[in-house]
């Protein structure tokens, strides 16, 4: 019998002690929430940094926060029709706070987050390991084609929503020279989204394997010099040191990988200053980057080997077999509930 005639999803319920399926009750959408049957999740480096004990999490949760799906059941006041299939975002902002208001709505002062809850809060089913999740209002969702494969729309909530985001604090990188700092996941889809728009990309990394992952997306191995452009995906500090020092006059560097404490980095305020240099920080991302990354993954999803990067998905009832690094050559494990 489908879950969803029987009112019962299962789902992978993550603790300390270890990944336990669970049959739980289906919830009402109420005004504003979306229920969806998830197609598939992939796994970001920041749940197998929770796993492994690297970053603090409540715990039970449901966790998964790239992923994509149908929806099953709409709340009043929502904008999406039952079957359309949708990505999310990570972040569920009340649209009230003063940073709402400022339009910084992934720094919300009531930020709740998909796949961070508690499992045992009000809102368990908050997590894309699962047969469903429940977007609450304040998620946004973007329809997705078709066409688009599901390994390669599922990271556009994370990753490539990230990255539209960082390339929004670079500016145009339209005939500029761009250092891409970690070839991850984020790196390699900065790699294809600036070479798309015309940059002349390079890419420093400590693996060869995914420097020739780089090379599929457009971009070569760092040889050195002046850039206009650096990204940081790496969260090294001295991959930060060494790209504040190749920043050409006007320069900008845009750091997305320092997400855990670390060593501090040396900054000369006065190379700044005559350099006329901006070091930014960007950490998550807007629904409009959300709506970017859908469209960025739309054009380029049948001439860029994205599906390359994800591996074959396994069942929810083999998780806990994916929730470890996976090959160097492979930037994303996936699960199909």
């Amino acid at each position: 019998m489908d879950t969803l005639t029987r009112r019962l999803t299962r789902a992978a319920v993550w603790s300390e002690t270890g990944v336990e399926l669970r049959d739980l009750e289906l919830p009402t959408p109420g005004p504003g929430e979306l229920l969806v049957r998830v197609s598939l999740a992939t796994v970001c480096g920041s749940d197998l940094h929770t796993v492994a004990g690297r970053r603090p999490a409540p715990s039970p949760s449901i966790l998964g926060h790239e992923a994509v799906g149908r929806v099953v059941a709409a709340g009043p006041d929502t904008d999406h029709e039952l079957g359309e299939r949708v990505v999310w975002s990570v972040t569920a902002a009340c649209g009230r706070c003063a940073r709402c208001r400022r339009g910084f709505t992934a720094k919300c002062e009531r930020v709740r987050k998909v796949g961070h809850e508690a499992f045992t809060g009000d809102w368990p089913l908050s997590g894309g390991y699962a047969e469903h999740i429940l977007l609450p209002a304040g998620v946004a969702a973007v329809a997705v084609p078709d066409r688009v494969p599901d390994v390669v729309a599922a990271p556009a909530g994370c990753a490539t929503a990230t990255v539209m985001a960082a390339l929004e604090a670079a500016g145009d990188p339209a005939g500029r020279r761009v250092l891409v700092c970690g070839a991850g996941m984020l790196g390699i889809t900065a790699v294809a989204a600036c070479a798309e728009q015309g940059a002349d990309v390079q890419v420093a990394d400590h693996h060869p394997e995914r420097l020739e992952l780089a090379r599929r997306f457009g971009g070569i191995p760092d040889s050195g010099g002046p850039v206009d452009i650096a990204f940081d995906f790496s969260g090294s500090a001295a991959a930060v040191t060494a790209a504040v020092h190749r920043l050409d006059l006007g320069g900008t560097l845009v750091l997305a990988g320092s997400v855990a404490p670390g060593p501090a980095v040396p900054l000369d305020p006065e190379a700044v200053v005559r350099g006329w240099r901006t070091v930014t920080g960007v950490h998550n991302y807007e629904p409009r980057h959300l709506v970017r990354a859908v469209e960025f993954l739309t054009r380029t999803h049948d001439s860029l080997p994205w599906g390359g990067l994800v591996a074959d998905p396994v069942g929810l009832e083999a998780i806990a077999t994916v929730l470890g690094p996976p090959p160097r050559a492979i930037l994303r494990a996936a699960v199909a509930p």
